[in-house]
């Protein structure tokens, strides 16, 4: 017989156990997927990292960065706050990101700054060899035989800026590289065809 207080009624007694947890069992099933959540957040969480970044593969790669983050302490085990505290988790992560991404950019063009001015006294002409008006053409000859030598990668760059007169910074986006890239390319071709006029230099 019942203890007095816990007496089941006939009802009860004949309800299923999943109907009678249905109370339990409601809150998980307005869980939703990774999926579903993702196609419902997506675009506000993309726009609001877009308005945070400096451009707009920027804005991709940390939202990328804050989603992956989530994923981890949820797999962890280590997330607090259930599923509705996700969207506010994303947010702050895509600021806090946003800001990093900031200051790398600032030290990646800073570096960048510093190689293009180092190239200013770099450049070929400054060879005495070239001050010579008779070698002109001997010169010229001489030159186009080298940079055919040199692997593309160095000689376009050198020819873009030489002869095109192009800035790094336009180079880099002509050959859709890095402006730090286009510098340290130009300078190790340099750096190969001085050798090259020292050496024509030294056998007369």
């Amino acid at each position: 017989m019942a203890d007095e207080g816990t007496e089941c009624t006939d009802a009860e007694m004949n309800t299923p156990a999943y109907v009678r947890n249905e109370e339990v069992d409601e809150e998980s099933s307005h869980l939703m997927s990774w999926d579903e959540w993702l196609r419902e957040h997506a675009s506000q969480l993309l726009l609001f990292a877009r308005q945070q970044s400096r451009s707009p593969e920027d804005a991709e790669d940390i939202l990328q960065d804050a989603l992956v983050r989530l994923a981890r302490k949820e797999a962890s085990g280590e997330f607090v706050g259930g599923q509705e505290a996700w969207l506010s988790y994303v947010f702050a992560s895509i600021r806090r990101l946003a800001v990093d991404y900031g200051r790398k950019s600032d030290r990646r063009q800073k570096r960048e700054d510093e190689a293009c001015a180092s190239e200013r006294d770099e450049d070929v002409y400054t060879d005495p060899w070239f001050s010579s008006a008779a070698a002109d053409e001997e010169l010229k000859q001489f030159m186009e035989m080298q940079l055919r030598k040199l692997p593309s990668k160095f000689s376009e760059v050198i020819v873009l800026k030489i002869w095109g007169e192009q800035t790094f910074q336009q180079i880099a986006e002509t050959l859709e590289i890095s402006q730090n890239t286009a510098a340290s390319r130009y300078r190790y071709g340099i750096d190969l065809l001085r050798r090259a006029l020292r050496n024509k230099k030294n056998q007369f």
